[in-house]
């Protein structure tokens, strides 16, 4: 099953200060809640991992990571992924460009494309279900991003995102992120007031 997902998200960080972090692929696979770059393996390759919890089980995926391509002078970023679980029941592949645009007044924009490819257990979800779920992580990834990003300054701005970087969870909480999901679902459904005519 694939997913194509392109999204366009505010950062509250100036776009030289974003594209400086977006570099640090390290730092930037923490801001997914539960992920973790384990080993650099060369300039370009990485392995790494992401811990998931649902309920009272936990599930760790382990993948790859590669970075086929870096524009300084569009502020873009290209990244391939591959990844299983330890149980070998589900995989996903993601092919990814992430760029770094400047709104002026520094405002800037981080905005993705991504080709999420899933086989095994996730592909039961459903295309749907994993879009909503993905578009939650995506959700988190940016907060996480952002306050990362400003904790890199100074002041008492920086020390509140620095403390919000320190409560960022350890693994992504399937249920909490499948529990919005129905929530999302549902006020879609039922948030709209028939209209009456006058």
């Amino acid at each position: 099953m694939q997913v194509k997902l392109q999204k366009s998200f505010p950062i509250e960080a100036s776009p030289g200060d974003s594209w400086q972090f977006l570099q640090d692929i390290s730092e930037v696979a923490a801001c997914v809640p539960g992920a973790r770059i384990t080993e650099q393996v060369d300039e370009t390759n990485y392995k790494g991992q992401v811990v998931v919890k649902l309920g009272p089980v936990t599930a760790t995926f382990k993948g790859d990571l590669e970075v086929k391509g870096v524009d300084q002078e569009k502020r873009e970023l290209q990244l391939t992924g591959k990844g299983m679980d330890s149980k070998g029941t589900s995989s996903a592949t993601m092919d990814l460009n992430v760029a770094i645009q400047d709104e002026g007044e520094g405002n800037t924009q981080l905005v993705g494309d991504a080709t999420v490819t899933v086989t095994g257990k996730l592909a039961s979800f459903g295309a749907r279900m994993m879009t909503q779920v993905a578009d939650q992580i995506l959700n988190q990834f940016v907060v996480n991003f952002s306050n990362r990003v400003v904790a890199m300054g100074e002041g008492a701005e920086a020390e509140a995102a620095a403390a919000k970087v320190a409560e960022q969870p350890r693994e992504i909480s399937a249920l909490a992120l499948i529990w919005q999901t129905v929530i999302g679902f549902l006020k879609g459904l039922f948030g709209h007031k028939p209209s009456t005519s006058g």
